[in-house]
């Protein structure tokens, strides 16, 4: 019974200490942190909704007739607005936890969900903002990019392109969608749209 005091404590209630992170893994988890981040403003959605659908517009890429290349215009024009509107979308977890989503705007969010409703000053956090903006037309620019890669758009409307416009039509998308990655991941969106995970914190 005397040795009841020297007893060790439960090794559950030894909090583990830090370990310092080396400069290698602190760049690493920042590399990472953008990668997510930049994971959230890419439109993958309407992306796919636009490689699913334009070899049906554009006949494959021959655009036979004038509504083949109407469809096409009206095709890549809503897919761009889709990029747009879907950047001012957000998602918050209601008393019950269920996720619930809205738009921004200059008051707050207006929840799509007419049931729920957020307290005045929770909506202030999600109110529309400049950068918002931002983002949204750089989700265009990147959508646009995705666009002028797919053969069968480039087909309908160049249908023998010279050289010079091969190279621009190869390197342009590149250079604006690697200009775009870079501003979304220095300027990344704290908002958790349509679609998006929603963060626990």
């Amino acid at each position: 019974m005397d040795n009841v005091g020297t007893l060790q404590p439960l090794l559950e209630n030894v909090v583990p200490q830090k370990t310092p992170k080396t400069p290698a893994q602190k760049t690493m988890r920042k590399a990472f942190k953008g990668t997510a981040q930049l994971s959230k403003l890419l439109p993958t959605g309407t992306a796919l909704i636009f490689q699913t659908l334009s070899p049906i517009f554009t006949h494959q890429g021959q655009c036979q007739t004038i509504t083949n290349k109407t469809m096409t215009i009206v095709l890549v024009t809503l897919c761009s607005i889709s990029c747009f509107l879907l950047s001012f979308t957000d998602s918050f977890r209601d008393e019950r936890g269920k996720v619930r989503y809205g738009v921004a705007s200059l008051n707050g969010m207006w929840v799509m969900d007419a049931s729920a409703r957020l307290p005045a000053d929770e909506a202030e956090k999600y109110r529309l903002r400049s950068i918002d903006f931002f983002h949204a037309f750089m989700s265009i620019f990147v959508f646009l990019a995705i666009a002028l890669f797919d053969g069968s758009v480039v087909s309908c409307f160049v249908q023998m392109p010279s050289e010079e416009t091969k190279e621009l039509l190869m390197t342009l998308p590149i250079g604006i969608g690697t200009l775009c990655s870079l501003l979304f991941v220095a300027f990344p969106s704290q908002r958790h749209g349509i679609g998006f995970p929603l963060s626990r914190d």
